[in-house]
């Protein structure tokens, strides 16, 4: 895998007064490879320049200019970089924990640090400094302690001020704007425009608590909660336990973030094709994910029980009955069929040998000996 290094910002604070203060706390994280930041740089200072002048990246300078906000995204997503974020619903957090300052920052900005550093073995990663150096010189010794682990050794956690960081000022940007995306009080008939335009470097949003269904979804012959609910646990579950130490377990690790990520922003109807998650799968890759490689991945997490819809037109979260009927009825169309044509060439040779070999006899085909009597 790819080194590279991330940059990371938030948006919000941990207020629980809603009618005046932000309802969503945001961490975004800038992940650029290292071969790519000389390039990465010198175009952000040159996008700095431009509509920045001499002044920092930052989305509070913005504000509510959506059409400056726009334009400044659209230059920014040609570079070479991808964002991984959480998204934390503040009014669904409960706890005494979150009410004290340390704790909430501590343990919602550790859900994105932990998954970073679980993911990439060797991550230098590059923070804004806030809430004072006494608090910092602590959070700092905070994650050290709890997300590098020895496993990760060679891995760094800086803290900068943005001034002095174009990385850390792109996360400042990126955050903020998912701030206009999710956040109650920032909402706005942008907000989709500005999901569109970032969707091309995002490679998933953590949302937390995890929301198992999405709220404005219309409720209809569609839609099946209990089955939205159990395909989404299946995979949060995996997410959660899974130790990532190969290419291919970081692969159905990339995959299912991406599966959970449209299934949110496809509002649960599209599916998407093989070879649009494949080009995803290869952006971090030394080599490419074959067609090949990418089915018995499928297979593989198929195994470990995670429902995974498909069909002719690609992949999704199965969301109905209709689309696990659909996944049920391909396995169907290949599975009878070869079963029949097994069966012929069984018959073929029994009559040739006049019974003297069966090539079901072998131990190994006991049990596909005993279904074939009962379908065939």
């Amino acid at each position: 895998m790819k080194q590279v290094i991330a940059f990371a910002d938030e948006f919000g604070n941990n207020s629980f007064r809603f009618n005046t203060e932000s309802t969503h706390f945001i961490i975004a994280a800038i992940i650029v490879n290292y071969e790519d930041l000389p390039e990465f740089y010198e175009n952000i200072e040159n996008i700095r320049k431009k509509y920045f002048q001499t002044g920092e990246i930052k989305s509070s300078k913005i504000k509510g200019n959506y059409k400056r906000r726009e334009l400044i995204l659209k230059d920014i997503v040609k570079l070479k970089f991808n964002i991984y974020s959480v998204v934390v619903d503040k009014t669904k957090l409960f706890g005494e924990g979150f009410k004290f300052k340390k704790s909430f920052y501590k343990y919602l900005n550790g859900i994105l640090y932990k998954e970073l550093f679980k993911t990439f073995p060797k991550l230098e990663l590059k923070v804004d400094e806030h809430g004072g150096n006494d608090f910092m010189l602590e959070f700092k010794n905070y994650v050290q302690q709890n997300h590098i682990s020895t496993l990760f050794e060679g891995s760094e956690f800086l803290v900068n001020k943005s001034h002095n960081e174009l990385g850390v000022q792109v996360a400042d940007l990126i955050a903020g704007t998912l701030g206009y995306i999710f956040d109650e009080h920032k909402k706005s008939e942008y907000s989709e425009t500005f999901m569109n335009i970032i969707s091309k470097r995002l490679i998933s949003i953590n949302q937390f608590p995890k929301p198992y269904l999405i709220q404005e979804y219309t409720i209809d012959d569609n839609f099946n909660q209990t089955i939205t609910d159990l395909s989404l646990r299946s995979i949060f579950d995996y997410l959660d336990t899974i130790l990532i130490d190969n290419q291919q377990k970081q692969d159905s690790v990339n995959f299912l973030k991406l599966l959970v990520r449209y299934h949110e922003s496809n509002h649960f109807k599209n599916y998407t094709t093989a070879q649009e998650f494949i080009n995803h799968l290869n952006v971090n890759r030394e080599t490419n994910i074959s067609k090949e490689q990418f089915v018995n991945m499928i297979g593989n997490l198929r195994d470990k029980g995670i429902l995974i819809g498909s069909s002719r037109e690609g992949y999704k979260i199965p969301a109905n009955y209709l689309e696990v009927k659909k996944y049920v009825q391909h396995g169907n169309s290949i599975i009878m069929p070869l079963l029949r044509r097994i069966n012929v060439c069984r018959e073929s040779i029994l009559l040739a040998t006049n019974k003297e070999l069966d090539i079901l006899d072998d131990p190994e085909f006991e049990k596909l000996k005993e279904i074939i009597k009962n379908v065939c």
